[in-house]
């Protein structure tokens, strides 16, 4: 009897460590989610731990106040109205003239003081993704000077390349022979595209865009967005400004290496850029739909520098026989060695994808 309470005690130990561990993992799971709901909104923040925990709301509003007390939160407001926001734990930025730059002394200066204390896969990312924008601004957008910042936060890191150049749309049209300059982005989503194939694999900013949670390029009336892996977008603005405006975030914590989103896009067994995924709705203007035969070949172009092209086709709601046959028969038949992969497909565009494959 002596040696099973001896037992007990040893078991109820080894409980209340686990116990322990247990309670200090989810303060902090919860409130990194406190920092994730601010993100997202502002507002009700106590409510919506509470619905989301099923914790009491007392307990919601402690772990409110430890981050407000960290500094991570900034509240506003009273009682039942109070907002909270992100508190921007430190922000600076410099100004570089381009003449002679090196893209690893900005990143030796600037960067990597700054991203200090961050895990080192999280570093690695920056590392590579600020390199390869500012050697882009260095070597293409002929600005008298580049603009590189970071703002930091308690959940993510902020950071931006800007230049006052051409603008990198125009300058890919103008590159390539394109119509529009939103064909551009379209390019820019496939990879392998550079205008100086000389000195530039064309990987940079595909590459970018995927290691990051956000990629955005602001230039001109355009604005690419990519937000979150494979969502892709393509908008208009109003404003007109000179240059290109390049801005990235990440989370603090994020477990994403450069090398594995290279691998995703590699051939089996090889370090070749093989792979890309196109969104097809980036083919899309305003007030069109994919009928003809000539936005098919807008969209395959260059697809034959890859062994797997994957189309995307969420919001694409309808496509017409003739851009189906160019794409899925034409196409395919003049390049064998290129799988095409539809993914995404709603019931009319997989009908009619199978409909010329029959042909």
């Amino acid at each position: 009897m002596q040696k099973w309470t001896i037992q007990q005690k040893k078991w109820t130990i080894i409980q209340g460590y686990f116990t322990f561990c247990g309670a200090m993992f989810d303060k902090e799971l919860i409130r990194n989610r406190i920092l994730e709901l601010v993100s997202e909104d502002s507002k009700r923040l106590s409510s919506r731990l509470v619905a989301e925990f099923g914790m009491s709301r007392q307990a919601a509003n402690n772990h409110i106040s430890s981050l407000v007390e960290a500094g991570s939160l900034l509240p506003s407001g009273q009682a039942r109205a109070r907002e909270y926001r992100l508190a921007v734990l430190a922000s600076d930025s410099r100004r570089y003239p381009r003449d002679g730059l090196a893209e690893d002394r900005v990143s030796r200066e600037f960067f990597r003081p700054f991203l200090g204390g961050l895990p080192p896969n999280v570093q690695s990312i920056w590392q590579y993704g600020t390199s390869e924008m500012v050697n882009n601004a260095i070597d293409h957008s002929g600005s008298e000077e580049i603009v590189v910042g970071l703002r930091r936060t308690a959940l993510y890191t902020d950071g931006w390349v800007i230049d006052r150049g051409e603008g990198i749309f125009v300058k890919i049209q103008k590159s390539l022979g394109l119509y529009d300059p939103r064909e551009s982005i379209l390019e820019l989503a496939k990879g392998k595209l550079t205008t100086s194939p000389e000195n530039h694999s064309g990987e940079g900013i595909f590459f970018t865009s995927k290691v990051f949670d956000r990629f955005d390029i602001v230039s001109g009336r355009l604005h690419f967005l990519h937000d979150g892996n494979p969502f892709e977008f393509m908008l208009e603005r109003d404003d007109d400004s000179p240059g290109t405006a390049v801005l990235m975030r990440l989370s603090n914590t994020s477990s994403r290496s450069t090398k594995e989103i290279m691998d995703q896009f590699a051939a089996p067994e090889a370090f070749t850029f093989a792979k890309t995924i196109v969104p097809v709705r980036l083919a899309l203007y305003e007030g069109e739909k994919l009928l003809s035969r000539s936005q098919a070949k807008r969209l395959s172009q260059r697809f034959e520098r890859f062994a797997n092209v994957v189309l995307d086709f969420e919001g694409v709601d309808e496509i017409g026989q003739a851009f189906s046959d160019e794409l899925f028969r034409v196409f395919a038949a003049a390049h064998p060695s290129v799988i095409l992969a539809p993914i995404n497909t709603v019931p009319d565009v997989e009908a009619m994808i199978e409909r010329v494959k029959a042909i």
